[in-house]
């Protein structure tokens, strides 16, 4: 695309007028020094997308100004122009990080094809380091809590082994999250994450899933197909939701695991694997032993159990979370970042989240694309986070339920104004309107300890 900024780094005017008008005519926007130390402060000023930068050069020369201007922006394409190079130098600035190389003389045609492929490149680079990042903020385990704290011990333990993983959880606390994390810490980080939801697969095409299937197989079968096994060779396959596999998928999966190997459907070629398998159930499979679920295959997938917390068990981890998705969603949305009042913090907190984090997360999308205002309040908030009726209170029943989410909320107001006011005990009794005895008294009532 034309437009791009490019610097060119020559001691010699006849190199710099040459590659400017060639350059200029195809659009491009040149700036020409004649130094390292100018090309610097062209650096400082602005960034261009693609340099063209002479080895030898009085003062500092090329592969100095190289590696400087790497340390500056590591993701800049350099192109070395080279007089009378020698492979010793080549070797040099290629670990420096150089893009390409071009000879004097210059030749047009080859310095037009070495930018076009440098700027796509780099535009190509910029582009995995944007998804990258998504995926990062997509996947990352958020929170501080015990139980965040307790699973992040046990991710970092279990990553750089080869030791199988049972992850128990129910839906939406996670599972996936927690596999894709022991992925990213393994040796096999840069292999393959293969997932299969064994749950959504129909138990005629399990078997096609998992390990593939050769042409004419079944009917349907046009062609030749690699299966999830074969996938992820080298890297991992995620199992999710294992305890809805079939006992007959199961025996195939258990030979797989003790074989690392297997034949597609209605094939005779024994393809070999190495994969590390990750499982994961929000169904505690110790029940469906020897019913629903192999002995056998159980005690080779549960190898090293971890268990997925509710979000009702670390609610500390729901500001956290809140945070978190709003930057998320309003980035995706092109919206300015919103804030939470500490009254619609305070519900969030007092509900139960039977969803887990995967019904936070929904919840606060929804709320950032239909609140018009830069604070979600408590008006914003719907069923089920704000009950619309207070329960009936003409029985007992009635008046504890009633009473306990009174508790439940006041309990959860505290602790977010606590948390606004970086938990200076003053500031909150002022917030609250209360006396800092009175205070006192509900922190202790209610169980809630200061962070240390």
């Amino acid at each position: 695309m034309a437009g791009e900024h490019i610097l060119i780094v020559d001691d010699e005017p006849a190199i710099q007028a040459t590659l400017r008008g060639v350059l200029e005519d195809e659009g491009y926007r040149v700036t020409a020094v004649g130094s390292g130390a100018d090309a610097l402060s062209v650096f400082a000023d602005e960034a261009p997308e693609l340099v063209f930068l002479d080895i030898w050069m009085p003062g500092k020369d090329g592969l100095e100004t190289l590696a400087d201007l790497k340390r500056l922006r590591p993701d800049v394409a350099v192109v070395m122009i080279s007089g009378h190079g020698t492979i010793e130098t080549a070797v040099r600035a290629t670990r420096l990080g150089a893009y390409d190389f071009i000879e004097k003389p210059l030749s047009l045609e080859k310095t037009l094809l070495t930018v076009a492929r440098a700027l796509e490149h780099t535009r190509l680079e910029r582009e995995n380091a944007t998804l990258r990042q998504r995926l990062e903020q997509r996947t990352k385990i958020i929170g501080d809590s015990p139980a965040i704290r307790q699973l992040s011990e046990q991710i970092a333990t279990a990553a750089p082994t080869n030791g199988r993983v049972l992850i128990h959880g129910e839906n939406g606390s996670g599972k996936e999250l927690v596999a894709r994390a022991i992925h990213a810490l393994s040796a096999r980080r840069d292999r393959p994450f293969v997932e299969v939801n064994c749950a959504a697969i129909p138990e005629e095409l399990i078997e096609s899933e998992l390990f593939g299937h050769e042409k004419g197989a079944f009917t349907g079968a046009l062609a030749r197909r690699r299966g999830r096994f074969e996938m992820a060779d080298g890297g991992t396959l995620f199992l999710d939701e294992i305890g809805d596999m079939s006992l007959k998928t199961q025996a195939k999966v258990l030979r797989a695991l003790e074989e690392q190997a297997f034949e597609r459907v209605g094939g005779r070629e024994t393809i070999k694997v190495d994969v590390r398998v990750i499982a994961a159930s929000n169904r505690d499979l110790t029940t469906l032993l020897g019913s629903g679920f192999r002995e056998d295959l159980f005690y080779r997938l549960n190898v090293i159990p971890i268990e997925a917390p509710p979000l009702r068990a670390r609610k500390e981890d729901i500001p956290l979370l809140i945070d978190h998705f709003i930057r998320v969603f309003c980035a995706e949305n092109g919206k300015r970042v919103k804030a939470v009042s500490g009254e619609a913090l305070a519900y969030f907190l007092a509900y139960d989240w039977p969803g887990n984090v995967r019904e936070l997360r929904n919840m606060v999308e929804r709320l950032v694309i239909m609140t018009p205002g830069d604070v979600i309040g408590i008006d914003d908030l719907p069923v089920p986070i704000r009950p619309k009726e207070a329960p009936a209170t003409g029985t007992e029943a009635g008046e504890r339920s009633l009473r306990e989410a009174r508790d439940n909320f006041e309990r959860a107001y505290i602790l977010a104004e606590l948390r606004a006011n970086d938990w200076n005990m003053t500031r909150t009794a002022e917030r609250l309107g209360i006396e800092r005895s009175h205070l006192y008294r509900k922190i202790k009532a209610y169980g809630i300890t200061p962070p240390k």
